[in-house]
């Protein structure tokens, strides 16, 4: 059985608010294909968090807004799914801290990649609903997403054109983005851009693609300026 050290799993069960019955879930959900000390990986059960997720947002817009039609309630959904947003909700229980990853790739920071973070909520979502139900899963989805769900319309957009749209809204030069680094395979590179702001630090982000990579530098830069949640 793949087990968590029991200070560890205490620890984890205490962050995300619930306590697995089947450890093997939790260990799968938070591991990443680059480490070999535990078998299987994050990403089959990203493919069902990813279904289970949507349908729990979806059902609390759904009830929240008896107002809003389907074109409101489509908008706002896409913003609360996708992969900002869940590595927002991520950063609420501090995900990057106990996901199980190689140590030269948590070395290079691959753990505060805002893609792989993303990706590893959606999977831990999954592991909590094959554990505990349904209930389960809703009360966790519900209290991470809490501060996106009480601001929908802040997630709907993405980091990118969010930026730049405060930016212009403040007589700022749009927002931009360079290519700091390039590095691994052709078949499997990594990215690392810089994001400048008239008057402002520069902040960086790293993907497996230069458009996400901007993206991950804009939602850094607008987290720690404290723009957005």
């Amino acid at each position: 059985m793949n087990r968590l050290p029991p200070s560890r799993f205490e620890d984890v069960s205490s962050r995300i608010g619930y306590r697995f019955q089947d450890q093997d879930l939790l260990v799968e959900a938070l591991t990443h294909g680059s480490t070999q000390k535990h078998s299987g990986n994050y990403q089959r059960l990203e493919f069902l968090g990813d279904r289970v997720l949507g349908l729990i947002i979806a059902e609390h817009l759904f009830r929240t807004y008896p107002g809003h039609g389907e074109g409101e309630l489509t908008a706002m959904l896409s913003g609360l799914v996708r992969g900002q947003a869940c590595a927002a909700a991520g950063d609420t229980i501090g995900l990057s801290d106990f996901m199980i990853i190689g140590t030269g790739e948590r070395a290079k920071g691959m753990n505060l990649n805002r893609m792989l973070l993303g990706d590893v909520m959606e999977a831990l979502v999954a592991a909590i609903y094959l554990d505990g139900g349904f209930e389960a899963a809703r009360g966790f989805v519900l209290r991470s997403w809490q501060t996106l769900l009480d601001h929908p319309s802040v997630a709907v957009k993405d980091a990118k054109t969010f930026l730049q749209e405060w930016a212009l809204a403040r007589a700022l030069a749009i927002p931009s983005y360079t290519i700091v680094s390039r590095e691994g395979p052709d078949h499997e590179p990594v990215f690392v851009v810089c994001v400048e702001v008239e008057g402002k630090q520069p902040a960086s982000g790293s993907a497996k693609s230069k458009r996400a990579a901007e993206m991950n530098a804009a939602d850094t830069f607008l987290k720690r300026e404290g723009i957005r949640p």
